[in-house]
């Protein structure tokens, strides 16, 4: 018996490969701005993080040494951008003791007033649209105000009008709509 020589069709047509590839398209489009939005909030949360962290440090040396610690904005040459830099004490950060691992987004800065009440500012321009955003942590002093222009350098924002809402004694964004930036 003969067998019958059939000729295989595989393969894929071309439409077939164009619809994959606009398939893939559509995906991408859709995955890759919410991609760089997770980016940035990622980023956005190493200045919380570390201003949690000096909060614990400012605490614990005023438990040892009955005062707080001025921390002048560091890195000092400005309000970091896109890019990490390393970070550099301008004063202050090391005798309080802490210091972040590697580069940072954000510039810190602790303020405060007659050892009563201190704020700790974070800013960064990390959506580089030169408008950074700051975040902070306010501790209202022993009279229960908020006043905090005296020792040390703050961020503008953070300083003359704490945090958002009113917020006390929680890190959270020093104007409303820094908390709301557009990622």
């Amino acid at each position: 018996m003969s067998k019958l020589i059939r000729k295989s069709k595989k393969g894929f047509t071309l439409i077939e490969l164009m619809i994959v590839v606009a398939i893939i398209g559509i995906l991408a489009a859709i995955a890759i701005p919410n991609f760089l939005r997770f980016q940035l909030k990622s980023k956005s949360s190493e200045g919380k993080v570390n201003i949690a962290a000096i909060r614990t440090a400012e605490e614990s040396y005023l438990a040892e040494f009955g005062s707080y610690v001025a921390g002048t904005a560091s890195p000092s040459a400005g309000i970091p951008g896109t890019a990490k830099r390393p970070f550099a004490d301008a004063g202050g950060f090391n005798t309080l003791g802490w210091s972040p691992e590697g580069n940072v987004f954000f510039q810190y800065a602790v303020a405060y007033t007659s050892g009563s009440a201190y704020t700790i500012s974070a800013a960064a321009d990390i959506d580089g649209d030169s408008d950074p955003q700051a975040w902070g942590y306010v501790k209202l002093g022993s009279d229960g105000t908020t006043t905090v222009g005296g020792t040390g350098t703050g961020h503008s924002e953070c300083t003359t009008a704490g945090i958002a809402g009113g917020l006390t004694n929680t890190v959270g964004p020093c104007e409303a709509a820094h908390g709301q930036s557009v990622f």
